[in-house]
């Protein structure tokens, strides 16, 4: 039989797993762990990242969004150019390839939330759509990490 101790640690575990692993299908686009960063009071842009896998035989195209944390969400660049790193919208958006895995991640492709609302604090969470040409637009929720963090925390979820 097991523990009352061992069983609520369980329970604790599997709840956490679901709490932090989002995930979430449109058509045949498979995206995963929506994340952004916490920002300092009066900022006005945040960054937010995800994966996306087109597991279909054509080409999608990610090409914006809206959230109730912002103004307006961009699709976004980050790229070094003779030295210096650069950023430029992508006004056709972003296209998301046949049969392969499209990262937004820091100091890469990302999602730009412009004109701010209000600030982002760690550890909540921050309703969003996502935009795509063919998938149409598909409701996801952003965790918010750390000011300074590189990934989501626990990492990037595998599947």
């Amino acid at each position: 039989m097991i523990s009352r101790l061992a069983f609520t640690a369980i329970a604790a575990l599997a709840l956490a797993g679901t709490v932090r692993a989002h995930d979430y299908t449109a058509g045949t686009l498979k995206i995963d762990h929506p994340w952004t960063r916490a920002t300092p009071a009066g900022a006005k842009v945040a960054g937010g990242y995800l994966a996306v896998t087109n597991t279909g035989a054509s080409a999608d195209r990610l090409l914006g969004g809206s959230s109730e944390i912002a103004g307006k969400v961009e699709i976004h660049e980050m790229a070094m150019s003779n030295g210096v790193m650069t950023m430029r919208g992508l006004p056709d958006g972003l296209e998301l390839k046949p049969g392969a895995k499209t990262e937004l991640k820091p100091g890469s492709y990302h999602i730009m939330f412009m004109d701010l609302k209000r600030q982002l604090k760690e550890g909540e969470t921050i309703k969003g759509t996502l935009t795509f040409e063919k998938a149409g637009q598909v409701p996801v929720e952003f965790n918010v990490e750390s000011v300074g963090a590189r990934a989501p925390a626990g990492g990037h979820h595998k599947h």
